[in-house]
């Protein structure tokens, strides 16, 4: 068992949807049940999952969790750029978060790697 508050992964991805939130906000209205939603529910859906999983009792229970936690970070991976090609946010709005997120998954990877062993 691991203390989720103590993992840099965790405390990042909760960053990453608070950024997430704060940018989705100034989407227009009529993206609200449409990319605003599917951004949320994927953002909103990454630190419980590492946290979920830090509190099980085993590393490959953990493990799944990230795995889980690394589809959604995916689906963010798709959902930002898109975003931005449909001209509800700039560019430089975008890339800072994706730099984020792709730390985030290089930590993911590590840990998934790690128990993996």
């Amino acid at each position: 068992m691991h203390n989720f508050q103590e993992l840099i992964i965790w405390q990042k991805a909760m960053d990453l949807t608070e950024d997430l939130y704060r940018l989705s906000a100034s989407f227009p209205k009529e993206e609200k049940y449409g990319l605003t939603s599917q951004i949320g529910r994927s953002a909103i859906s990454v630190p419980p999952n590492i946290a979920e999983g830090a509190g099980r009792n085993t590393d490959g229970e953990f493990k799944n969790f990230l795995g889980i936690a690394s589809g959604l970070s995916n689906e963010l991976f798709s959902q930002l750029p898109l975003s931005h090609r449909l001209d509800l946010v700039p560019e430089k709005k975008v890339a800072p978060i994706l730099n984020n997120l792709i730390e985030i998954q290089k930590i993911n990877y590590s840990l998934i790697k790690k128990f993996s062993k």
